[in-house]
């Protein structure tokens, strides 16, 4: 488990932005996870497991990589699963880490299938300390648990499958928390589970799970119990959700999961492609304030101008060096290890520019206002 999270940890520190997102940390990337696979759902292990659906999750190294789903013991009776999901926020795609709550809160709209078609879970409901499965949308061999039911009215009103896997931006759902989802947010939550955790980091370790591998379609999208990828209890996909787009490539376009395309990172307006190195960037320089009208005040916030911009332009130099050796080690390595280097690249130089931006905004909002013309 303290692995598991240290693992966590340093995905985020590498990625470079961290923040708290409905009570989460949020990782960002600049580009949308592929489509859902087409995938069959394993049979239930046993009374009391519940299903978690798998999940595009994105690691610095190597991109978007899938998280097959499992079924998994609730951490307590009477408490179900939100799923993890994408979302296009604040000019990037966050990832919302799912969790464990007596209600099913917002996961972006996602049809995940097997009881969660955007909205809640209609796979089963607690009942005295006992779940009970809904066998009109979940596998569960009813000779052997049975405290089942059956309730298609669940699905009349799914029969269109949408297989995109993020909310909001270019061709995402639309979706919207409700004020009940809403509350959600607001009650007791479990994060993941140690099962989860390890059957995580048993994704990310799987080089067979990777999208750059796979193309969309992983051999494994869901197993019968946390982190055993192979035996009886795995399954493979079907097909992939859509055709799949690579990622970006060197000064390229950001393909999204559905439609090739996701909305242009506000860093890369007026240049000729979005940078990829922190070569591309152009140094930083003081911004001019306004006269305040006192020369004492106005000089301090110059100051505060000039230092910032020395510091961002020490962190282009840092990272600039760090790229550079990178692609010295990568220069012997084969295209696909290559296209991973870029990639880890331009994820790190645009989410540099990005927190760069944002100090900018903020020394700025704390710059005293110039003083309002006197009346004539």
């Amino acid at each position: 488990m303290k692995l598991s999270l240290r693992v966590l940890l340093l995905m985020l520190i590498s990625i470079g932005i961290m923040q708290p997102v409905f009570g989460q940390v949020a990782i960002t990337v600049s580009f949308a996870p592929p489509a859902l696979p087409v995938y069959e759902q394993p049979i239930c292990p046993d009374a009391g497991y519940l299903w978690t659906p798998g999940y595009w999750a994105y690691d610095p190294d190597f991109g978007y990589y899938w998280v097959p789903g499992t079924w998994v013991l609730a951490p307590e009776p009477g408490f179900l699963w939100t799923p993890a999901w994408w979302g296009w926020e604040n000019n990037a795609f966050l990832f919302h880490e799912g969790y464990w709550a007596t209600e099913v809160g917002f996961y972006g709209g996602v049809n995940y299938g097997f009881g969660y078609f955007g909205v809640g879970f209609g796979g089963g409901r607690w009942d005295g300390g006992v779940f009970r499965y809904n066998t009109a949308v979940v596998n569960v061999n009813t000779t052997i648990i049975h405290n089942t039911y059956i309730d298609r009215t669940v699905i009349v009103n799914n029969t269109t499958v949408n297989r995109v896997s993020y909310n909001g931006g270019e061709g995402g759902i639309t979706a919207r928390p409700t004020a009940q989802e809403q509350r959600v947010d607001q009650i007791r939550h479990i994060p993941p589970v140690a099962a989860q955790t390890q059957h995580i980091q048993a994704a990310r370790t799987n080089p067979q799970l990777r999208a750059s591998a796979n193309q969309g379609k992983p051999p494994v999208a869901a197993t019968a119990k946390p982190a055993e990828f192979s035996g009886q209890g795995v399954v493979a996909a079907k097909e992939a959700g859509a055709p799949y787009h690579p990622a970006p490539a060197r000064g390229g376009e950001q393909p999204g999961a559905a439609n090739n395309r996701a909305p242009e990172n506000p860093n890369s307006a007026g240049r000729p492609g979005t940078p990829t190195h922190a070569s591309e960037l152009q140094p930083h320089q003081p911004a001019a304030p306004a006269s305040t009208g006192n020369p004492k005040m106005d000089n301090k916030y110059q100051q505060q101008q000039a230092k910032l911009a020395a510091k961002q332009n020490q962190e282009h130099q840092k990272l600039q060096q760090q790229q550079e050796k990178e692609d010295q080690k990568a220069a012997k390595a084969s295209s696909a290890q290559k296209q991973q280097v870029e990639q880890k690249h331009q994820q790190q130089t645009q989410q540099l520019e990005q927190r760069h931006t944002q100090q900018q905004q903020q020394l700025q909002t704390r710059q005293p206002p110039a003083p309002a013309p006197r009346p004539r």
